[in-house]
């Protein structure tokens, strides 16, 4: 009896260790099945950045948006940009919007929706700088954000300009370096770069040739999350509401 009651409970021990397994593989981030984790860096206005104790911004509300349209609810992490895919592959987000563009490299680790924002990038410098274009790099030190395709451009032109390339995990934090005289510039994408041209009337800034093919939602790998969100992409481009979004928070400050 004895045994019998031993093989039992390892089967039913072994059975609902496979549930768990199968559970953990599918279920979301936030552990509600109906509430989705999305994680992004809150340092990138006006895609996404802090009002208050709120995370706001174009990314925070489409995510908002497509959410809603498939039945879940979100919250919002914030974290270093660097971390967020390294987030999605340890099941700690669902979903990434932080303007993040599907490179090869990333595409090896994540999942891609199609492109939702596209942009380019600027080199912003101090107006006395004696930077007027790409030539006048040479021997300058330039940063770019942790993790970025920014970085990647950077490190591409180094060998070119001989330049000195440094990191940071915020683009505040690049700012910060061009007015202590630390960078001579930075690369940073240009919307984004509009915002800061605005707060800081000593910087200019011009556009760069660049790897920048836009910004796209990030998933985990297979994730079902996937084909759901684009199709919810693909009807909010065609009825106009992802228009509305931009409007609301790029063409609105640009005027």
């Amino acid at each position: 009896m004895k045994k019998w009651l031993l093989l039992l409970m390892t089967v039913g021990l072994a059975t609902a260790l496979a549930a768990c397994g199968t559970s953990s593989n599918n279920s979301n981030a936030s552990g509600d099945d109906k509430t989705l984790v999305m994680a992004t860096s809150a340092d990138y206005p006006p895609f996404e950045s802090k009002d208050g104790d709120k995370i706001v911004g174009f990314d925070v509300d489409l995510a908002k948006a497509l959410a809603k349209k498939n039945g879940y609810k979100l919250e919002i992490q914030d974290m270093d940009f660097a971390s967020l895919v390294s987030a999605l592959k340890t099941n700690k987000a669902d979903i990434v919007l932080a303007g993040m563009t599907p490179t090869e490299k990333r595409k090896k680790q994540v999942d891609f929706s199609d492109i939702y924002y596209n942009a380019t990038n600027m080199l912003v410098t101090k107006k006395d700088s004696g930077i007027q274009s790409e030539k006048d790099l040479q021997n300058k030190t330039v940063g770019a954000q942790l993790g970025s395709i920014q970085l990647d451009d950077a490190n591409a032109m180094k060998d070119k300009y001989h330049l000195k390339v440094e990191d940071r995990n915020k683009i505040s934090d690049l700012v910060q370096e061009i007015k202590a005289g630390r960078f001579d510039a930075a690369i940073i994408e240009d919307k984004v770069a509009a915002g800061y041209l605005k707060k800081e009337k000593d910087f200019q800034a011009f556009q760069l040739n660049s790897s920048n093919e836009g910004s796209a939602i990030a998933f985990k790998k297979n994730s079902d999350l996937t084909a759901k969100f684009n199709q919810s992409l693909k009807e909010m481009k065609k009825n106009g509401e992802l228009d509305q979004l931009i409007e609301k928070w790029f063409v609105k400050e640009d005027k």
